[in-house]
C-alpha cells in the first residue's frame, strides 16, 4: 500500500490544527506530516498522534518530495505557494477562496460531486463553509426531486473570521457584562473603513460589498452553489440568493434555507427521510418536543444537523428548512480531508501531465 507524505500548509491556524486532528484519523496512509506556517510560527511544536513535530516556515522548496498539501493558510499564501507546491509533484486541497472560481480547478463537496477530482491539475478548492452545509443538506434532495431555486439567510458565528474576531466577540461581551465600554477592531471585515462590536449585535455584512449591493460572502454561496450542483458558477439551470449574516455565537453556522422543488407533490415527511438516510446528515427535527439543530450542539461534530423542515404554505413545492454545522470542522477542516481520502481512493494523488 502506497503511503503519502502530507503537507499541512497554516498548520498552527485554527483550521490547520484540525486539519492535523482530521488527518489522524483520515482512511490516508501517512509515511510522514510536514507542519508549515509562517516565518512567525516556524519552530513551533504540535503532536500528531503523539509524536511532537516541529512546525516549519513554508517556502517553494518545503514542498519538495510532498504528495498531498492540505492548506488553510490565507487566499495570499495559497496564490503564492500552492503552484509551487504543484509544480514539484504535490497535489494540493486548498481551504481558501483563492482557487474557487478557476475554471480548472474543481470545487468541492464529498458526496455530491467528487466525481469532478478526476478534472484536477494538481489544485483542488474546499467551497466556502456556509456554501458546504446548505449544498450537504440540499443535495439529496436535489438529486431524488430537482431544486429550482434556493433563497438563503445565514447566521454565522465569528470564528468563521479567524480567532481575533472571536477572542473580540468574548471581550466585548463581557465589557458590556462590567458596563465598560466595547472596541471594535475586526468585524465586520479587518479591512472595513467602519467597525462594529458583535457582542450583543447583529452585523448584516460579511466580507466586502460588491457593487452590485451584496457582499462577497452572499456572491460566493450563489455562484459556489451553481458550480458544485452543475459545474458552472453562471448556471441558469437554477436560482440562488442569499443574505449573509455575523451574529454574536462562537462556532457554528445556521442557516434558513427556502427551496423550491420541481415536484410539488413533495412532502416534508419524504423530505425528512431522504435526510435521515444520507450519510452525513443528522436530522434533528421534532418541534413538539422542542428538538433542532443548535450551534452549541452542532460544535465538534462533523455532521450537518437539519431540522425544522416544513412546508411554505403559500406556494406548493416549496419549503423551509434549518440547516446548523461546526464552521471550522464540518465547512473547512472536515470537508478538505474528505476531500484528500477520495483522492487517495480514486488513485488521483498526482499531478496530471
Amino acid at each position: 500500500m502506497k503511503e503519502y507524505v502530507v503537507a499541512i500548509l497554516g498548520a498552527t491556524g485554527a483550521v490547520g490544527q484540525r486539519l492535523i486532528s482530521e488527518l489522524e484519523h483520515a482512511q490516508i496512509p501517512v509515511k510522514e506530516v510536514k507542519l508549515l506556517a509562517s516565518k512567525n510560527s516556524a519552530g513551533k511544536k504540535l503532536k500528531f498522534k503523539n509524536q511532537e513535530i516541529k512546525v516549519e516556515e513554508a517556502r517553494p522548496d518545503s514542498f519538495n518530495g510532498v504528495d498531498l498539501v492540505l492548506s488553510s493558510a490565507g487566499g495570499a499564501v495559497s496564490q503564492k505557494l500552492l503552484p509551487e507546491a504543484v509544480k514539484r509533484g504535490a497535489v494540493c486541497v486548498d481551504n481558501t477562496s483563492a482557487f474557487r472560481m478557476a475554471d480548472d480547478v474543481p470545487l468541492i463537496v464529498p458526496g455530491v460531486n467528487d466525481d469532478q477530482l478526476v478534472n484536477h491539475h494538481g489544485i483542488i478548492a474546499n467551497p466556502n463553509c456556509s456554501t458546504i452545509q446548505m449544498v450537504a443538506a440540499l443535495y439529496p434532495l436535489h438529486v431524488k426531486w430537482g431544486i429550482k431555486q434556493i433563497i438563503v439567510s445565514t447566521y454565522q458565528a465569528v470564528s468563521g473570521a479567524g480567532k481575533a474576531a472571536r477572542d473580540e466577540l468574548l471581550q466585548q461581551a463581557q465589557d458590556r457584562l462590567n458596563n465598560q465600554e466595547t472596541e471594535a477592531k475586526i468585524l465586520p471585515t479587518a479591512s472595513a473603513k467602519k467597525h462594529y462590536p458583535i457582542a450583543f449585535n447583529l452585523l448584516p455584512q460579511i466580507d466586502v460589498f460588491e457593487d452590485d449591493g451584496y457582499t462577497h460572502e452572499e456572491w460566493k454561496m450563489i455562484h459556489e452553489t451553481k458550480k458544485i450542483l452543475y459545474n458552472d458558477q453562471d448556471s441558469q439551470q437554477i436560482k440562488v440568493t442569499a443574505t449573509c449574516v455575523r451574529v454574536p455565537v462562537e462556532i457554528g453556522h445556521g442557516e434558513t434555507v427556502y427551496f423550491v422543488l420541481k415536484d410539488k407533490s413533495v412532502t416534508a415527511a419524504a423530505i425528512q427521510q431522504e435526510i435521515k438516510k444520507t450519510p452525513g446528515l443528522v436530522l434533528q427535527d421534532d418541534p413538539q418536543n422542542q428538538i433542532y439543530p443548535q450551534p452549541l450542539l452542532a460544535a465538534g461534530k462533523k455532521e450537518t444537523f437539519v431540522g425544522r423542515i416544513r412546508p411554505d404554505q403559500e406556494n406548493p413545492g416549496a419549503f423551509n428548512m434549518w440547516v446548523v454545522a461546526d464552521n471550522l470542522l464540518r465547512g473547512a477542516a472536515s470537508n478538505t480531508v474528505e476531500i484528500a481520502e477520495c483522492l487517495v481512493r480514486d488513485n488521483l494523488v498526482h499531478v496530471p501531465k
